[in-house]
C-alpha cells in the first residue's frame, strides 16, 4: 500500500502565503516526479507544479514567481510554498507522485486525497 497525505491547506487573506506537505509512505522503492495541481469548483484540474528526483522544476505561468515547489528526497516528501496568494488560487490542491514499489517493472501515480485552499478577504 502507497499512501500520499497532505496537509497545510486553510483559509488566507489575498496577499498572504501557504506552505503545503505531502508525504508518500508504505511500500515504495523509489520516486520519480512528484508534483501539484488543483481544481477549483467547475473546472479542469491543472499542474500547478512539479519536480523530479533531480530537482528539476516546472510551473504553472499563473503560478511562476510566486509559488517554489521542493522536496526532501530522504523524507519522501514534497513542499509547494505558496506567496503573494490570490482569490484565483481558491482550489482543492492535490499531491501526486509518481512512484515505483518494489518488485514491479513499472512506475504509478498515485494521489493524495487533497487539501482545501481558500484566498479571501
Amino acid at each position: 500500500q502507497v499512501q500520499l497525505v497532505e496537509s497545510g491547506g486553510g483559509l488566507v487573506q489575498p496577499g498572504g502565503s501557504l506552505r503545503l506537505s505531502c508525504a508518500a509512505s508504505g511500500s515504495i522503492f523509489s520516486i520519480n516526479d512528484m508534483g501539484w495541481y488543483r481544481q477549483a469548483p467547475g473546472k479542469q484540474r491543472e499542474l500547478v507544479a512539479r519536480i523530479t528526483s533531480g530537482g528539476d522544476t516546472n510551473y504553472a505561468d499563473s503560478v511562476k514567481g510566486r509559488f517554489t515547489i521542493s522536496r526532501d528526497n530522504a523524507k519522501n516528501t514534497v513542499y509547494l510554498q505558496m506567496n503573494s496568494l490570490k482569490p484565483e488560487d481558491t482550489a482543492v490542491y492535490y499531491c501526486h507522485a509518481d512512484l515505483l514499489r518494489p518488485g514491479m517493472v513499472w512506475a504509478h501515480i498515485y494521489w493524495g486525497q487533497g487539501t482545501q485552499v481558500t484566498v479571501s478577504s
